[in-house]
């Protein structure tokens, strides 16, 4: 059988697209909502599709690709549903079908695995137009040191199955690059990923594992994760949620700010929770540890080779400061030049 979510070329891509839009349609099937309207959002870890309704709610539909288990989805319900208990978080939270299950299998294509669905209900808010603030930028802090203190408190029940971000993770993930980096990276430009990666597990061999430091995160809580209602921030997508360090949460973060609102998010934090000892060097560690993730997500899909492009001119110039051991998270970064004719066609 062949995996749902295969699309490494633009006409797979089209392909899975497809396949995708019949399962939510006959997914709804399974729902008692009132649906009128179904539009799709992205196609990334889950293909994602929001759900209009004659009444004045919204869902959002999901359809999970191959490498998340049915075991693993519930548990992040699970996780999800004991934080929107809490006053203090808003969290999105799971919707049962008809026969009361939370996590479906649909039938698909011929010779295609049968994917996951599940339908959650819309966070309403709006995502941010224009540029950041640092008003934004602490308020955002303050958001993500109070998810923080909650998922703290989290006990897992027994069978309750969630990803480990970590070393073994991120070995995972540049492997899955070295199949598609040149469509992006020069081969020395992928010879200095190489060594950052090296650094990389260095430095999360050396770190210490404890209550304060570790526990469940969201894991992509980056501004495209947060929208707003008014001044309030509210997190969405928990598809990626696990174990991992909180810093890794934070550096997460960080990516989508100029260096001028770093600070100003992690002071903002600070006031909630302290992050621990070696922030800095922890911080500036899964900094490069998470873009260069990013780059291994994308890597894959054709569409997203000219935006991977683009970006390297500042990415290689943050790898090569990491790798220097030069600040550079409050810094401002020149970019590098790239030799854009080194790149191999997509095959």
């Amino acid at each position: 059988m062949k995996d749902f979510f295969r699309y490494d070329t633009a006409e797979q891509r089209k392909s899975l697209l497809g396949r995708a839009r019949n399962v939510a349609l006959s997914a709804l099937q399974q729902y008692d909502l009132a649906w009128e309207r179904i539009q799709f959002i992205q196609l990334s870890d889950t293909i994602t599709y929001k759900i209009e309704t004659s009444t004045a709610d919204s869902y959002l539909l999901r359809i999970h690709s191959d490498r998340w288990s049915k075991e693993a989805i519930q548990s992040e319900l699970i996780f999800l549903q004991s934080l929107n208990a809490l006053d203090e978080i808003y969290a999105p939270v799971g919707v049962a079908s008809i026969k009361g299950t939370y996590v479906l299998e649909i039938n698909t294509a011929e010779g295609y695995k049968r994917p996951y669905v599940t339908v959650m209900k819309w966070v309403e808010g709006e995502h941010l137009n224009g540029e950041i603030t640092g008003n934004h930028a602490a308020i955002m802090g303050d958001m993500m040191g109070r998810l923080h203190q909650a998922a703290a408190k989290f006990i897992s029940p027994p069978g309750f199955v969630r990803p480990v971000w970590g070393a073994d993770s991120f070995r995972g993930e540049m492997a899955k690059l070295e199949h598609y980096y040149t469509r992006f990276l020069s081969h020395q430009a992928w010879t200095e990923y190489q060594h950052a990666a090296e650094k990389i597990f260095a430095t999360l061999a050396d770190m210490d594992v404890n209550k304060q430091n570790y526990g469940m995160i969201h894991a992509d809580l980056h501004i495209g994760n947060i929208v707003f209602k008014g001044d309030q921030p509210f997190p969405i997508d928990f598809g990626r949620c696990g174990y991992g360090f909180f810093l890794y949460d934070l550096a997460g973060a960080l990516v989508g700010l100029y260096p001028r609102d770093r600070m100003v998010f992690i002071q903002s934090y600070e006031k909630v929770r302290r992050p621990g000892t070696d922030v800095i060097r922890d911080l500036e560690c899964f900094f490069i540890m998470i873009m260069i993730e990013n780059y291994c997500h994308h890597a894959s899909d054709p569409e997203e080779t000219s935006r991977l492009i683009d970006e390297q001119p500042y990415a290689q110039a943050c790898i090569r400061e990491f790798l220097k051991g030069n600040p550079f998270l409050f810094n401002p970064i020149e970019p590098v030049e790239i030799d854009r004719s080194t790149f191999e066609p997509e095959t």
